[in-house]
Formats: structure tokens, C-alpha cells, sequence
């Protein structure tokens, strides 16, 4: 049987910063595969020991095609951290998804062009199943903890990876729609990367904006204000969420994502 987690790692780019109230402690680690986005921050949410990374760098300086995704991951595990939480902005591809909703993606679909999307460049071969990316257990807690303060999470829903960091024309955002409710940037390769490193992982999308399928351009004005009125709300999520994910054995098989996987 899976023990308790201990240690969570929280990804954040969209407004969720500062869950220590400055008493957290700071690591400046190195990877094989380069540096992280930023310093590492460390602390407690109730019980949980909480590994914080701006996945953009202080200051958001770094765009998302740019993110160095595997020392991102590969910190956090090296940390100690059994599972990765991440928060992201999102556009949506729906109407029923209006701006200020939060979304749990169950599927993904990649987009991206030109990002490293593995840990396994040579020696063993290994093929990760991402058949069913993110993690139930996770999934299933966050929907609680929404409900818990207040929020609806509309989990089930696909998530369309496109490269940035420039938007959508509007025949790529009608072709999405075909098959994708949200969209967004930073998705791909940080799941599948913390598949290959054995680690439940699950995305709590923010919806900021529609994207231009609804007609009116999309604006980076519109997404920094939707974040920070979403931010509180995220925030009161992850203060009840990180402590429940201590509460008994995980219920899923994300540690074992590499049995067989193997050739």
C-alpha cells in the first residue's frame, strides 16, 4: 500500500505566489538538465511540506516556450515532492467556460513545436502511457476542496498544449474547438515529465479570457486582470487541498507509471 504523501511540489504562473506568508526558506539547486525557472520555496500548509516554483521566474520573466520543463520537474522530485500541483491560465473554447471558471483538465492534446518532452534521450527505452495523464486521486480531492470553498471545478475537459507565446488566429482557434475546451501554454511537456518521473500530477486551470473563436481579440490586459480576481479563490483552494493530500494513502497507481514501461 502507497504511504501518506509528505511533500508536494506547487507549480504557480497565474497569480498564486506567496503561499508562506514570507516565512518560507529558499533552494538554489541545479539539475543534468539545467537550471530551474527560479529559487525553490520551501514550507508548511497545515501539515504538508510545500516545494514552491514560479514556473515563469521572479519577476515572469520567462516565456513559455522557454521554460526549462525537465529541471523544473526534476527539482521538485529531487526534493523530495510525491506529487506536483500546478495552477495555469487558460482560454476557453467554450461558452459554457466563461472567464473566472476553473477548470481540471482529465486529457490533453499537444501542440507544441520545438520543447524537450523527455527525460529518456538514449541509453533504456522507455514508453510512458499518458493514456490517462492526470492523476484520479488528485482529480478527486480537488473537486472536494472546491467544493469546500465555494468553487466549481468542471473536470473532464481537454486541454489543447499550443506552442506561444503569441495567440490563436481565429482558424486555429475554430479548428480547437473541434476537439478542446481550453487552451494554453505551459501544459506540455511538464505532465508528461512528471509521468516519467512517477509523480501524480494534476492542473488547476484558471479560465482568463475567451480565445478569439468568441470574436474580440484576446488582450494580456484581460488575462492579468481575470488572474488576480481568480487568485483569492486559488489560493483558499490550495490552503484546504495541499493539507487533505496527507490524509491517508493515495488512491491511484501514478508511482508506478514505469513498471512497465521499460523494453
Amino acid at each position: 500500500m502507497n504511504a501518506a504523501r509528505r511533500t508536494v511540489g506547487v507549480i504557480g504562473g497565474s497569480g498564486v505566489s506567496e503561499l508562506f506568508d514570507g516565512k518560507g526558506t529558499f533552494h538554489r539547486v541545479a539539475t543534468p538538465w539545467g537550471a530551474p525557472s527560479g529559487p525553490i520555496e520551501e514550507g508548511h500548509v497545515g501539515a504538508m511540506r510545500v516545494l514552491f516554483l514560479a514556473r515563469h521566474g521572479p519577476g515572469h520573466t520567462i516565456p513559455p516556450h522557454r521554460v526549462n520543463y525537465r529541471a523544473n520537474i526534476d527539482v521538485l522530485r529531487t526534493l523530495g515532492a510525491e506529487a506536483i500541483l500546478t495552477v495555469s491560465s487558460v482560454g476557453s473554447l467554450r461558452p459554457e467556460l466563461p472567464p473566472g471558471s476553473f477548470v481540471l483538465p482529465s486529457q490533453f492534446i499537444d501542440f507544441t513545436k520545438q520543447r524537450p518532452t523527455t527525460f529518456f534521450d538514449g541509453g533504456r527505452v522507455y514508453h510512458v502511457s499518458t493514456a490517462d495523464p492526470f492523476c484520479p486521486d488528485l482529480t478527486r480531492r480537488a473537486v472536494a476542496s472546491g467544493a469546500a470553498t465555494g468553487v466549481t471545478f468542471h473536470d473532464g475537459k481537454t486541454y489543447v498544449c499550443v506552442e506561444g507565446p503569441r495567440f490563436s488566429t481565429r482558424a486555429e482557434s475554430n479548428y480547437y474547438r473541434g476537439f478542446a475546451d481550453v487552451i494554453g501554454m505551459t501544459l506540455v511537456p511538464e505532465v508528461t515529465l512528471a509521468r516519467e518521473r512517477a509523480l501524480c500530477y494534476l492542473c488547476l486551470a484558471m479560465v482568463t479570457d475567451f480565445d478569439v473563436w468568441a470574436d474580440k481579440p484576446v488582450e494580456a490586459k484581460e488575462i492579468v486582470e481575470t488572474m488576480h480576481r481568480n487568485a483569492r479563490s486559488m489560493r483558499a483552494i490550495l490552503e484546504h487541498l495541499l493539507p487533505s493530500l496527507g490524509e491517508g494513502p493515495p488512491a491511484c497507481s501514478c508511482a508506478h507509471a514505469l513498471d512497465e514501461a521499460a523494453l
